[in-house]
């Protein structure tokens, strides 16, 4: 079965198509907020530099969040839109997921950690298990300060990965025996999202489009300053 898997939670728009052989191709870009302009035509091409039509593709694989609003309303939509159009099933992995994965041969307590934007990050905390990664806490939304507070609490070596965790290094260097993953690791790849998309695809464990949610953690920005706004004006 072939798997075309849509990454857009955060700055980089990316797609990939694999299966059984693993990752056939790549594209991934950043280029500022332009996830609807440029997500189809990454499709297009990738799909052509693979040599694979979309009617050969078995399942649509996407990042369901965390990560920032507008990139993942793109994703969540061309991937169920594509869903649909090809009668195929849909998987979602979260973005804390992928960010981990890549990382999975490390021996210390993983940290991936997204950059939520107004002084806040995403993150989930990780241990490696044989062929990839467990999560062992809830994926959380808070300030970098809460985010040490937790790594005091398990006090172990940790390695941090993702945009969030090198955007506030200085902060998160006051937690215990930190150490930080490169810049190429920075963000969530649909490389790591085909290849888990696989492994659950082989267990048939899927869903309809109609059904795949979103995991935002926390209220669109605009949907907080109305709320904000709404408030300062009863006040």
């Amino acid at each position: 079965m072939l798997i075309l898997g849509i990454e857009t939670a955060t700055a980089r728009v990316g797609c990939a198509i694999g299966g059984h052989e693993g990752v056939l191709g790549l594209n991934e870009t950043t280029r500022g907020r332009r996830h609807a302009e440029l997500l189809a035509p990454e499709i297009d091409v990738l799909c052509r530099q693979a040599d694979v039509q979309l009617d050969e593709i078995g399942c649509i694989a996407v990042d369901i969040g965390p990560g920032l609003f507008t990139g993942l309303r793109v994703g969540m939509a061309t991937a169920k839109a594509l869903a649909h159009a090809l009668r195929v099933p849909i998987i979602g992995i979260p973005s804390l997921d992928l960010l981990a994965f890549p990382v999975r041969r490390s021996p210390k307590l993983i940290a991936a950690v997204i950059d939520a934007r107004r002084g806040e990050v995403f993150w989930a905390l990780y241990r490696t298990v044989p062929g990839g990664v467990q999560r062992v806490s809830p994926y959380t939304v808070g300030t970098p300060a809460d985010l040490v507070a937790d790594l005091l609490v398990t006090n172990e070596d940790t390695l941090a990965v993702g945009d969030g965790a090198l955007r506030y290094r200085r902060e998160l260097e006051d937690g215990p025996r930190i150490e930080f993953a490169e810049q190429f690791l920075a963000h969530p790849s649909a490389a790591p999202l085909v290849q888990l998309a696989h492994a659950r695809a082989l267990r048939e464990d899927w869903t309809s489009p109609e059904r795949l949610e979103p995991l935002y953690l926390r209220k669109p920005d605009a949907e907080i300053n109305w709320v904000t706004r709404d408030g300062r004006h009863r006040g």
